[in-house]
């Protein structure tokens, strides 16, 4: 295990870059280090990867060091924390995949103790979006652009992945697709699951698979958010009907909960007073508002529905233009809120 493990850290050191674009993509790179805020791919600068050096000793190319933390090592410890992996066989599945290696025999034998995460859970997710990077000149902001949406700015909530897992079940073989990646959040913040959203490599639409949206991990009362919300939050079904409406209102904090019926059981910040409920011109869509505006009076929530003139706000924003979109929703506001939040000049 151990000439395994050294073979490989060497391997992955000789594409010290690659490998960082690639699990650390939060960071980028400076002079002969790539800069990050930690090895589990969050945004910032405190820990440095060598991009160059020997093979061995203190200047070696791999080696990282958090100046935050004191925490050091190589690029297979990269792999294990930035995907969450826990025993030392996943990290070398996942190193050889990358290198394009066939896998070892026998297989490495467990270093660590806890089991890997399940298929489709909350870790899974945390792992998947943790992997994935800025959406900037991705196929992911290419595919929005195309429908219109062009307000992205702010929208840490999304991400991309150029090689997301597809398989249209148990039995049917593994893909692989761009995606964007959507954070689902609970009312604190912290990640509970995942919406994907596979693409053609292009950007230009979906993939053409049969599935091409999925959520995964704890779905129930949270959401996709953007912005924080505190007195005043708009809450919808879809990802792009939500992006739609912050293209005309930016400021103000917005929620998607992926489905009508996680529409209609989303959780209330404390200090939320005015709700407007974004909904799609269909049965599941005003069965929603309905619930949803009885949730949210029985706790002195005041709530309104924002309807589209065609089936949801990012038809309107495609077919009707940002104007007409404008214009339709600004007598559905209450009248502070159009001083407010409508962007005029959008």
């Amino acid at each position: 295990m151990a000439r395994d493990a050294s073979d490989l850290a060497h391997r992955l050191a000789r594409e010290a870059e690659a490998v960082c674009r690639y699990y650390l993509s939060n960071g980028r790179r400076q002079g002969n280090y790539w800069l990050v805020g930690n090895v589990r791919n969050t945004p910032g600068r405190s820990m440095f990867v060598r991009l160059k050096g020997g093979e061995s000793g203190k200047g070696a190319a791999g080696k990282w060091t958090d100046a935050a933390t004191s925490d050091h090592g190589d690029l297979l410890d990269v792999i294990r924390e930035s995907c969450g992996f826990a025993d030392f066989r996943d990290v070398a599945i996942e190193a050889r995949r990358f290198l394009s290696l066939p896998r070892s025999e026998p297989e490495p034998e467990r270093r660590y103790s806890r089991a890997p995460a399940p298929s489709g859970s909350t870790a899974s997710a945390r792992r998947l979006f943790a992997m994935s990077r800025s959406i900037s000149g991705t196929p992911a902001e290419t595919y929005l652009r195309k429908r219109g949406i062009t307000a992205l700015l702010g929208a840490t909530s999304l991400r991309f992945h150029p090689r997301c897992f597809y398989r249209l079940g148990d039995d049917a073989p593994t893909e692989n697709w761009p995606a964007m990646i959507a954070a689902v959040t609970d009312l604190g913040g912290t990640v509970t699951g995942a919406h994907r959203t596979w693409l053609d490599p292009s950007g230009e639409d979906k993939a053409p698979i049969e599935s091409p949206r999925r959520a995964m991990g704890d779905l129930l009362g949270n959401a996709v958010r953007f912005g924080g919300a505190e007195d005043v939050m708009a809450a919808g079904e879809g990802i792009e009907t939500v992006l739609s409406l912050r293209c005309v209102m930016p400021a103000m904090p917005m929620v998607a909960a992926l489905s009508a019926a996680h529409l209609s059981a989303i959780l209330f910040p404390s200090r939320l007073r005015r709700l407007y409920i974004v909904r799609d011109n269909d049965a599941a869509g005003e069965s929603a508002a309905a619930s949803l505006i009885d949730r949210a009076q029985a706790v002195g929530i005041e709530a309104t529905v924002l309807s589209p003139t065609l089936d949801d706000f990012n038809e309107d924003l495609r077919w009707l233009g940002v104007h007409e979109l404008r214009a339709a929703i600004a007598p559905q506001l209450a009248w502070e809120d159009v001083a407010r939040f409508l962007e005029l000049s959008a």
